[in-house]
């Protein structure tokens, strides 16, 4: 095995390089920046943003506060599972490689919400996968 890394910014000589090949390393989940800005300290949780206490009118301040939400301007993982609360109705999608979090979406990943406050959010009304079932009783 070489020690070689492919570095796609180096697949055209110089002078042509911006033209043939402007979005290099586009949707690689490689570099110098931590892969998991949600979880660095000082983060945003829906706690912290207005419209999303107005929307998610029924939630707790604790329950509003285990909501991550993705900064703006951070790389969505691909292949991983996020919602919008910007949405009237959020529903669950897979990021691909080049997607960024925007202005204006509140980008949710499900892997840093515990799963009954997951399908809350998505809507879910069993109550089962809600943690909400009354238990049966003893014989």
């Amino acid at each position: 095995m070489t020690g070689k890394i492919y570095h796609p910014e180096d697949k055209h000589p110089e002078p042509y390089q911006r033209e043939l090949n402007p979005d290099a390393n586009a949707g690689q989940n490689y570099g110098l920046v931590d892969p998991h800005p949600e979880k660095k300290e000082g983060h945003r949780h829906a706690y912290d943003v207005k419209e999303i206490h107005r929307r998610l009118d029924g939630y707790t301040d604790d329950e509003l506060k285990r909501i991550v939400i993705m900064p703006e301007g951070s790389r969505l993982e691909q292949g991983a599972t996020y919602i919008d609360l910007s949405e009237a109705s959020p529903r669950e999608f897979k990021a691909t490689g080049d997607m960024v979090a925007s202005a204006g979406h509140w980008y949710v990943p499900k892997s840093e919400v515990d799963y009954p406050l997951w399908n809350r959010l998505i809507g879910v009304t069993d109550p089962a996968r809600l943690d909400q079932a009354t238990p049966r009783p003893s014989n």
